[in-house]
């Protein structure tokens, strides 16, 4: 990765969808005293929207979203927007402190990247661990968010998530053993019909030593009185428009998480996209885009009038 001195605010890429790069400081971090490195991507003019990604993905994965949100934007001129996907810290192509990761400094470094680019406010979506993200930057900015989308949400304490992945536990040691074990495994995997599983583990493994943000929550989070930051009990202090999307598949954030979000936000909205599985913003874009366009043209077009 290139250093970047603290006066570059971004990249000029010739594709607006490629990454680009700022710099940027953390305020109330102390444990994270040096500037960080922000990657995104960004495309569009007129209302921004701000795209937050899963656990163990980056902004890339909103790329089918973030296409079809220019075409319909491109077909409406009335009401153009402007698109910013956001690797966030400890993933992607952005800053990996060597720390233990919690969800406020996820939120202080989104709230320095919207600050180095100018965006007063802006519509924010996050998807799985983005939606924690950004339900508790709402919580805690209420005047930089005009609108929520919260797409299959993390953030929702529940015990019953601990212990549901010890079997990764061999898949965080740091040591070549495990990959070679891996790699000897692919035959009787192939013999008993489980190579998708092992492919699954071995991409998680590489993925979770990509990115140390993943990492640590999985280490640093084995019991449930260390979910220190889940936003359950402050989620109805959330003024901003929400839209909650559940997926009718989902085996990886229980339905229950998205019902909590829609009935403690003051007029939240929620709806269940048929036949979709966890990873929406990847699988289902038309679906999202679809919602969310609906969503800004009622709820938070009508507020804007009204205020």
């Amino acid at each position: 990765m290139p250093q970047f001195s603290a006066s570059d605010l971004h990249t000029v890429a010739s594709n607006p969808s490629s990454l680009q790069f700022l710099q940027v400081f953390l305020e109330n971090c102390p444990e994270i005293s040096q500037p960080q490195t922000a990657a995104y991507r960004r495309q569009g003019k007129g209302r921004p929207i701000v795209l937050l990604h899963g656990f163990l993905g980056d902004s890339g994965n909103w790329q089918g979203v973030m296409a079809e949100l220019f075409e319909v934007s491109q077909q409406d001129l009335s009401h153009p927007v402007e698109v910013i996907a956001l690797d966030l810290l400890g993933f992607g192509a952005s800053g990996k402190p060597p720390v233990k990761y919690t969800v406020p400094q996820e939120v202080a470094f989104l709230r320095a990247v919207l600050r180095e680019l100018d965006l007063e406010s802006c519509i924010l979506v996050g998807h799985s661990f983005g939606g924690w993200v950004a339900a508790a930057y709402a919580i805690a900015y209420p005047e930089q968010v005009q609108a929520l989308c919260l797409v299959a949400p993390a953030g929702i304490r529940d015990d019953e998530f601990c212990g549901r992945y010890d079997w990764m536990r061999p898949v965080l040691w740091r040591t070549p053993i495990v990959d070679v074990a891996l790699w000897l495994l692919r035959p009787l995997a192939k013999l008993v019909g489980q190579s998708k599983t092992l492919a699954t583990v071995s991409w998680a493994r590489r993925e979770l030593n990509r990115q140390p943000a993943a990492r640590s929550f999985l280490v640093d989070r084995l019991r449930p009185e260390d979910a220190i930051d889940t936003v359950e009990t402050q989620i109805s202090a959330i003024q901003a428009p929400t839209l909650v999307l559940a997926a009718e598949l989902d085996d990886t954030i229980p339905r229950w998480h998205c019902e909590t979000y829609a009935e403690q936000i003051a007029q939240a909205q929620l709806r269940v996209i048929p036949g979709a599985e966890h990873g929406l913003p990847q699988q289902q874009p038309g679906a999202i885009v679809r919602s969310l366009t609906h969503f800004i043209s009622t709820a938070v077009i009508d507020l804007q009038i009204e205020s």
